[in-house]
């Protein structure tokens, strides 16, 4: 033993640079072993993480990609090696199982596991160690909720145990609990909980009887939630985020899809499984708190979007929408067929028809490239028809009186719904500017199972942006849409699907460019709706709903 010690005392010698101190050598020759290990010292064990330390001496891996992708075998970073610890489950039983040459207990018994403060446990925000600002390698400190990187002795979190005297940590990515500075892995079933909101987990059969749950949920400060019925923080002017989130997370199928990870494990977007990870924890019944912060989804939206939604910029939620639809849709898509959960659930089909007068145009362009039709002209008029997919569908208001009535205010007018939807008709006429002038006609040839409507509220001038302040009076239930809009059944026996639902309503409060975003959202399991503002969560009812200035609403199609 002695000779294998002084062995390791002449690497460090060789690799640090220095000498050590005859008399000190000798002390740490015969020195004793911690009381809080003794007894449970395996010949070979290693508490320091050898590797650890040592690794910002190696060459760089090679298959280090610098950007935490999959393919990395040891990632270095600040002195600390991410253990690739997956394939270990099989030697748990045994007690111990050995890495790269070491061996790491594994024990039931840990003192400190009365320290562990659920309180302070907060997994929204990004996994970054709170010192060195990496990504690679981080635990949470289970005593104050901190982030530290690494487990050797030079890392930040072995430091931390000694300075705090705090000293359970947990693995972010392996959701693997040690105890520091002892090194030993801990294994007890009440840590279950933690990992469980660190990342929750649904089975195929939690997910089908989602909607069929009434039970409230109580988080550790003692409040009341319910699952799928979770505020949202506001980071700082995020509430279009917020809103669009909540609504979309009334989608049946989108919702259930996202639940089960294996469903995108393919993907490699970062928003996708953010996007993923935050439809989890909103759905989840086991939180620690009665609330979400959608810290990681803003961050992966404001790095896919190249900072055009960004925390501190009020944005549009039916442009955030859009955005996002379409993004995750590239990102989902399979490459045999350009196909998605999100083409499966919002769209539909238009048949457009262009009238474009014919004054000293000698080309005609025949629409965009996915569109397939044919040009005929007509006494002077060019007219295309063609058809073209669609996520969401937006409405004309009337514009607002211009002149105040006796009483000196403003009349709010109001308007039917049925009477904006004439727009997609096919006979309804809408005048088009640009990119040049035309008549254009629209019918929707196919209804999706979601659909997305907004009214166009805002107009944008050379000077400011003024706000529509019209009043759509709909119906929150069995909207009929084929006494308003031609359709036609695409199979003979098929029966045609055109009532909807109302599931989600946003509105806008305030002026246009500032204000404020609120959604009115229906739980299924009861059929009530709740009215939801950042934090605040209330129960509404349904004659409230269709009183305020709606800006954009999601209709499921009834079955």
């Amino acid at each position: 033993m002695s000779s294998k010690r002084e062995h390791e005392g002449n690497a460090s010698v060789n690799t640090e640079g220095f000498e050590l101190h005859p008399k000190r050598q000798k002390l740490n020759e015969h020195s004793s072993p911690s009381p809080a290990s003794e007894g449970t010292l395996l010949p070979g064990f290693n508490y320091g993480d050898v590797d650890d330390e040592d690794n910002h001496r190696r060459p760089p891996v090679s298959g280090f990609n610098g950007d935490g992708g999959d393919n990395q075998k040891g990632v270095q970073n600040g002195g600390q090696v991410e253990e690739l610890e997956d394939d270990d489950d099989d030697d748990l039983e045994q007690g111990l199982y050995q890495r790269r040459g070491r061996e790491i207990e594994v024990r039931r018994d840990c003192p400190y596991l009365d320290t562990v403060n659920r309180q302070v446990l907060d997994f929204d925000f990004e996994k970054f160690c709170s010192l060195s600002l990496s990504n690679l390698n981080v635990y949470a400190c289970l005593v104050c909720g901190k982030y530290y990187q690494g487990r050797g002795k030079k890392s930040h979190a072995y430091t931390h145990s000694l300075e705090a005297g705090h000293h359970v940590y947990i693995n972010l990515r392996t959701e693997k609990v040690y105890c520091l500075p002892d090194g030993y892995e801990i294994s007890d079933p009440s840590l279950d909980d933690i990992r469980h909101v660190l990342n929750p987990r649904f089975t195929e059969e939690q997910v089908e009887q989602i909607d069929k749950n009434k039970q409230w949920s109580r988080a550790l400060d003692g409040s009341d939630y319910l699952p799928g019925m979770l505020g949202l923080n506001n980071i700082k002017e995020t509430d279009f985020v917020n809103v669009t989130i909540q609504s979309l997370m009334r989608v049946t199928p989108l919702r259930n899809f996202f639940l089960i990870p294996k469903n995108y494990q393919h993907c490699k977007s970062p928003l996708v499984h953010r996007f993923g990870e935050l439809t989890r924890k909103i759905w989840h019944a086991r939180n620690f708190k009665g609330q979400v912060s959608p810290h990681e989804f803003l961050q992966a939206v404001m790095k896919a979007s190249k900072k055009r939604f960004r925390i501190g910029a009020q944005s549009d939620p039916v442009e955030f929408m859009s955005w996002l639809l379409n993004t995750l849709h590239m990102d989902l898509r399979t490459s045999r067929k350009n196909s998605s959960i999100i083409y499966e659930c919002f769209q539909g089909e238009l048949e457009v028809v262009k009238e474009i007068p014919n004054k000293g145009i000698e080309k005609i362009e025949n629409g965009d490239d996915q569109n397939s039709g044919a040009a005929t002209e007509n006494k002077g008029i060019v007219k295309e028809t063609y058809k073209m997919p669609f996520l969401m569908l937006g409405l004309d208001l009337p514009p607002p009186p211009l002149f105040k009535d006796v009483m000196e205010k403003n009349i709010i007018p109001q308007v039917p719904l049925f009477n904006i939807l004439k727009k997609f008709d096919g006979e309804t006429v809408t005048e088009v500017v640009r990119p040049r002038i035309s008549r254009m006609r629209y019918r929707v040839t196919r209804l999706p199972q979601y659909l997305i409507l907004h009214m166009q509220r805002f107009t944008k001038n050379n000077f400011f942006v003024e706000k529509n302040p019209t009043l759509v009076n709909f119906p929150v239930k069995n909207l009929e849409l084929k006494d308003y809009i031609p359709l036609s059944t695409t199979k003979e026996n098929e029966r045609l699907r055109s009532k909807y639902d109302l599931i989600a309503n946003i509105v806008h409060d305030g002026k246009p460019g500032e204000g404020s975003y609120r959604v009115f959202v229906q739980r299924k399991s009861e059929e009530l709706w709740y009215e939801m503002q950042d934090l605040h969560v209330s129960e509404t009812l349904p004659q409230m709903v269709a009183l305020s200035e709606t800006y954009m609403q999601i209709y499921e199609q009834q079955q």
